[in-house]
């Protein structure tokens, strides 16, 4: 018996396992591979997290669960086979915990070596001006105490041998149940993202961790954080026993050499594959619906893919015509000479108007009575529509702030990757701020927050602005504040303060007001509105509209309110994606231009931009100056009717009904934009015959804009 004993021990320990005793009540199996025992648990846990993710998605709005056979195909196997090797490649972090497991860091040359590099790191985070210091607040503090707590962990197991075998069996559980909390946690962020962007994680998830602070802040808002965390600590722990209990890992890592290799050189091949489908499948088997292939997709993967994509370069992505085939298109479409320039001469003397523009927070037009809207939600706005000249078929550039803010200024159409705003070298450019210097004016930019955020302050001060944001306002005044700033009538008390301060100095002023009320958590201050439920987007909708006509009532007692021309317009709609990848409906956005006495109100049903808004004002106010805008005088009679529409990588042109749409890969796809029953909505028909000459239009504007020098 005592033989079969030794023999069944010998095997075990060849596969890895054997008896470590008795412990309460129950014999446990030690693990030295640890990795494989891992790896064979983990990831038919991930995968039956990515199945139910996929499930959750389909009944989460804005979800529209019309697909075909092969898409509800793709959707499911693809959907395994993305999630399998988004799952190998997730193992990484674990297979560098493998590379350390043995004891050999602890002899002296190596265990000297790693912590004086350790304790290197650790003082290096706390040096101002260093890489850590510039993440901002939250970042900076995190990487601290992470940089400290590896320091003061290995220094301990270095100088204390004994604890050595509680220590790595205590700190690989603790690893197991933070992967299977960080699977479970991924499943509810990408239900609230989806809700929320309708998307798996892409461009706009990179760009909002480069600014914690705010995110962090946001989240805390909009949820109840708190029990969904101990919810969700709880359900690790659960799944974490009962995936692996009864194991002991205080001699995992001390297994053998060629095991350990063995096990390496696997997993290198399979992270290798993984690495190939994943890319071949996110750039080659997307579906036509923008959902289908959102669902089939591996959020993980996505969020990689973005990050690597952030500044694809125009030139080596998209189909390029000829430069100078290119440029001469550009210049012929805008009305520009040789030099790029078109002289804007009106017969009348120039008006020294000032002009206030308001950039609504994501007001798309889906909420104005005007455009469709039963809840009454903007009764000051559709009062104002009544006394405005009003663009009933004007689109945003994007679906971020800063593509609004950036077509505002600039009149231009959207360059691929990050925005302009967010580039360096973004001063001193051709902008609103120069042709308003260049007339007397003077600008300034108005934000409740901190303009630091999406890079405004540089940019704009950069750009012939002045720049009044959170740290200006008086503080004793400030009604209301969340993770994003002030609410809007705090903007607009503190922009009716500086107005006056500003008309007392004899010069014509220029106001860029930025809402930020209706952006979620969608909080605002009590008492103003009835709206049930209070923390909605109907509710941030209806005070937003609230805040507007508190500033027009209060505005127009002023001196100068008669003398001032008011544009108010959405930055971007509330809606960012669609069935396509660039629906049309989604960047429908309001825009009026108020002007009593000035300005007769009427409605423009031309087919319009953002870039273009400007551009008209200045027409309005009889400005003389060479332009080299994009954005044209919408009034003008040789105005040529198109809009510019893009996410990060999809360029498209709106023109004659059809809709031309640049990507990567040199992809050009077109779909003829068919207006529905109620006139108000539309539906893309993807094109079997292409229009050549609009996709000649696009890429020249796209080209030109995309191969500038400050790019």
């Amino acid at each position: 018996m005592s033989g079969y004993k030794i023999a069944m021990a010998e095997t075990q320990i060849s596969y890895g396992f054997y008896d470590s005793g008795i412990s309460g009540g129950r014999r446990k199996r030690r693990v030295e591979d640890w990795f494989p025992f891992f790896a064979f648990r983990i990831i038919p846990f991930y995968l039956a997290a990515g199945f139910i993710t996929r499930l959750i998605l389909l009944f989460v709005p804005p979800t529209e669960a019309g697909f075909t056979f092969i898409e509800w195909i793709k959707i499911f196997i693809l959907g395994f086979f993305n999630d399998l090797a988004a799952g190998i490649l997730l193992l990484l972090p674990a297979m560098l915990v493998n590379l350390f497991l043995n004891d050999t860091k602890y002899k002296k040359i190596p265990g000297g070596i790693i912590f004086t590099a350790l304790l290197a790191l650790a003082i290096y985070s706390f040096v101002p001006g260093g890489i850590i210091s510039g993440l901002g607040e939250a970042a900076a503090t995190a990487l601290r105490v992470i940089a400290v707590i590896f320091f003061l962990c290995f220094a301990i197991r270095l100088f204390l041998p004994g604890i050595r075998k509680f220590w790595r069996g205590t700190s690989l559980g603790l690893l197991m149940g933070l992967y299977v909390f960080l699977i479970l946690f991924n499943v509810l962020a990408e239900c609230v993202y989806w809700n929320e962007f309708g998307a798996r994680y892409n461009f706009a998830a990179v760009d909002y961790l480069m600014y914690p602070d705010e995110v962090a802040g946001n989240i805390m808002e909009s949820y109840s954080v708190v029990p969904m965390f101990l919810g969700m600590l709880a359900v690790a722990a659960i799944t974490s026993a009962f995936l692996f209990k009864g194991r002991d890992w205080s001699e995992s890592g001390n297994g053998g050499t060629v095991r350990f290799l063995f096990h390496l050189a696997v997993y290198a091949v399979f992270f290798t594959l993984s690495c190939l489908w994943l890319n071949f499948s996110h750039g080659h088997l997307q579906s036509a619906d923008n959902y289908a292939t959102g669902l089939q997709c591996n959020g993980c993967w996505n969020f990689l893919e973005a990050c690597s994509d952030r500044n694809k370069e125009y030139v080596e992505s998209y189909l390029m015509l000829p430069e100078n085939q290119a440029d001469a298109l550009k210049k012929s479409l805008c009305g520009q000479d040789a030099d790029g320039v078109r002289m804007m001469k009106p017969a009348s003397e120039p008006l020294k108007k000032n002009i206030v523009l308001i950039a609504v927070e994501s007001l798309g037009t889906e909420f104005l009575t005007a455009y469709g809207n039963t809840g009454g939600l903007t009764p000051n706005l559709d009062s104002l529509m009544e006394r405005s000249l009003v663009f009933d078929r004007l689109y945003a550039t994007g679906n971020r702030s800063v593509r609004g803010l950036e077509a505002l200024t600039l009149c231009q159409p959207p360059s691929t990757g990050e925005s302009i705003l967010r580039r360096p070298g973004n001063s001193g450019l051709y902008s609103t701020g120069k042709v308003l210097a260049d007339a007397g004016y003077t600008s300034t930019f108005i934000y409740g927050g901190d303009s630091a955020f999406d890079n405004m302050e540089a940019f704009f001060g950069g750009n012939g602005y002045g720049v009044h944001d959170l740290k200006d306002y008086d503080k004793e005044k400030i009604v209301f504040t969340n993770a994003w700033g002030t609410s809007d009538e705090d903007t607009y008390r503190e922009t009716l303060e500086l107005l006056d301060r500003e008309a007392s100095d004899g010069k014509p002023f220029h106001a860029f007001l930025f809402t930020i009320s209706n952006h979620q958590p969608f909080t605002y201050p009590g008492g103003r509105i009835s709206h049930e439920p209070a923390k909605s987007r109907e509710g941030a909708v209806k005070y937003t509209d609230y805040a507007i006509g508190q500033f027009f009532a209060e505005a127009s007692s002023k001196p100068w309110f008669a003398n001032t021309v008011f544009v108010i317009v959405a930055d971007h709609g509330a809606a960012t994606s669609g069935k396509v990848s660039v629906p049309v409906d989604m960047y429908h956005i309001p825009c009026m231009i108020y002007s009593p006495g000035f300005i007769e109100p009427r409605r423009v049903s031309k087919l319009c931009s953002q870039i273009d808004i400007m551009p008209t004002v200045f027409s309005l106010l009889g400005f003389s100056y060479g332009s080299e805008f994009y954005g044209q005088d919408i009034l003008a009679g040789d105005f040529k009717e198109r809009a510019f529409l893009a996410t990060y990588q999809d360029l498209a042109y709106y023109s004659d009904n059809v809709l031309t749409v640049l990507s990567p890969e040199h992809r050009v796809r077109q779909f003829d934009v068919q207006e529905t029953g109620d006139g108000l909505t539309h539906r893309e028909v993807q094109m079997k015959t292409p229009a050549d000459r609009l996709v000649r239009e696009a890429q020249a504007f796209y080209q030109s804009v995309n191969t500038e020098e400050v790019q």
